[in-house]
């Protein structure tokens, strides 16, 4: 009854910029925190950014002062504003939501990823 749907991906050249965008829908009571993932061939899978309920942010090194991530009032859409893109950004970024049980833990939610390529 949840899902998790993402756009925005696309192709740029270096020091080019990317929205991307995460919404999620259905039987959501309660959004702990979001996060953008990315994934490129050959290595493993990384948080780029979250935010929290309480729009509490984390950024990895390799994005700080270059990526935002925000979100609307309602919780349920989050952003991931790119700029000054570089060659090493291309991946896969892929939107995580995890919701909150009421007490009882959280689960996670997956959308289905976006290539971002930044090449000249």
């Amino acid at each position: 009854q949840v899902q998790v749907v993402e756009s925005g991906g696309g192709s740029v050249q270096p020091g080019g910029s990317l929205r991307l965008t995460c919404r999620a829908s259905g039987s959501i009571f309660s959004i702990n925190a979001t996060g953008w993932y990315r994934q490129a061939p050959g290595k493993e899978r990384e948080l780029v950014a979250s935010i929290t309920s309480a729009e509490t942010t984390y950024y990895a090194d390799s994005v700080k002062g270059r990526f935002t991530i925000s979100r609307d009032p309602d919780k349920s859409t989050v952003y991931l504003q790119m700029n000054s893109l570089k060659p090493e950004d291309t991946a896969v970024y892929l939107c995580n939501v995890e919701l909150s049980l009421m007490g009882w833990g959280a689960m996670d939610y997956w959308g289905q990823g976006n290539q971002v390529t930044v090449s000249s």
